[in-house]
């Protein structure tokens, strides 16, 4: 039997529609959720990403803002726009695109940011709710792959679960939230001896690494749920024949395309799943709608707040 390919564009296009719904239910009250987006500098993969985060938020009915700053920008100039925004009512999310210029310290910005308006879910604030299970903003891709897991019946509770990469943004989240959803998890990195051993064990094997074709088949269980959270870039014809031997097909793509996405898992490690993410088409599908819902979350759950502490309704 073949693996079931888990359709992160599918789930992402699911998760677009019911914030537009959500965001229409809230403009009945008065309430636009607002999200801005601060671009520190003309990175080009950079300016990519936001000008898709800045789009998709206009078409779900958020009221989207780009606030772009020179790269020489000084780190005292970009706390004075945090504060500004952080006091700003109409704000409900803030996210700063990443990375900064090597002159500003990375962790100050993040920290500088309203926890109740992070919707990156960066701040240890969020990551210290996180941990202990409270309400809060979950950075977007680790989000993203438990909602394809939910959304798709994959039972998580009381799975052997691996996750591969320890990155603040992705491996050390991710193993929260499943550690939280009832699996046993364990966390590998590039110092990890002997990874196999724990790939081998796992049902549900995330990876983010960065590494491509760094799993692969002999390293994955008969039946595994496989989570590619890898999007790399195979720029030669060489690494593309390599990676996909004997596939006239890719090699066609890259030579239309002059690259070809692919991820953390060696192609072949697919068949020995139940169920697999793709790449591309799969989590990375995921990353902007689970943006668009941590904003919407974030405006209800700043006026839920505000609302408790004055006496109002929650």
């Amino acid at each position: 039997m073949s693996a079931r390919v888990l359709d992160g564009t599918a789930i992402a296009a699911e998760i677009k529609e019911e914030v537009r719904r959500e965001v229409e239910t809230l403009a009945q009250s008065g309430i636009v959720p607002g999200l801005t987006v601060v671009l520190v500098g003309s990175d080009p993969a950079s300016e990519i990403y936001v000008r898709s985060k800045v789009k998709t938020s206009a078409e779900l009915g958020l009221a989207s803002n780009l606030i772009t700053l020179g790269i020489d920008v000084s780190q005292a100039e970009l706390l004075n726009i945090l504060q500004r925004l952080n006091d700003d009512d109409a704000v409900d999310g803030i996210l700063v695109q990443l990375p900064l210029p090597r002159h500003i310290d990375t962790r100050a910005i993040l920290e500088a940011v309203d926890p109740d308006k992070d919707v990156d879910g960066f701040h240890p604030v969020n990551v210290g709710r996180l941990t202990i299970g409270q309400e809060s903003l979950v950075p977007c891709t680790p989000a993203g792959v438990m909602e394809v897991l939910r959304r798709q019946g994959i039972a998580v509770r009381g799975k052997d679960c691996v996750m591969v990469g320890r990155s603040d943004i992705v491996g050390k989240p991710m193993s929260t939230l499943l550690l939280n959803a009832g699996a046993t998890v364990a966390v590998c990195h590039k110092e990890t001896r002997d990874l196999p051993d724990y790939t081998r064990r796992a049902e549900l094997l995330v990876v983010a690494t960065g590494v491509p074709g760094l799993i692969t088949p002999d390293m994955v269980r008969e039946g595994a749920v496989l989570i590619d959270v890898g999007i790399n870039r195979l720029d030669t014809r060489a690494q593309v024949e390599r990676f996909f031997p004997d596939n006239p097909a890719k090699l066609a793509t890259f030579q239309k395309r002059g690259s070809l996405l692919v991820g953390d898992f060696a192609p072949q490690s697919y068949a020995k799943a139940s169920a697999y993410t793709p790449v591309p088409g799969g989590v990375g599908a995921l990353t902007i709608a689970m943006l668009m819902h941590n904003t919407v979350k974030a405006a209800r759950m700043r006026r839920r707040l505000r609302a408790a502490a004055v006496g109002g309704p929650a």
